[in-house]
């Protein structure tokens, strides 16, 4: 059978509200807080794999190398 959130017994509408609060606020609060959540989540997971790795910046130290033999070879 299918029942409306209204028709369920209140423990199981408690059950599948989830977290108080977070029923009580509007919709886009709700956006605004799982957004935060998510980049929040990403920002870690990149700074901790940059941590792992090393994060040294190839790229920069390439550019480096290179301008340094083309200084050389204008010499």
């Amino acid at each position: 059978m299918f029942y409306s959130l209204g028709a369920l017994p209140r423990a199981v509408h408690f059950e599948m509200s989830g977290i108080p609060v977070f029923h009580a606020l509007a919709p886009k609060t709700k956006n605004a807080v799982v957004a935060g959540g998510l980049t929040a989540f990403v920002f870690g997971v990149y700074f901790y794999t940059m941590r792992a790795v090393g994060g040294t910046d190839e790229l920069q130290v390439a550019i480096d190398k290179f301008e340094g033999q083309k200084h050389r070879n204008e010499e």
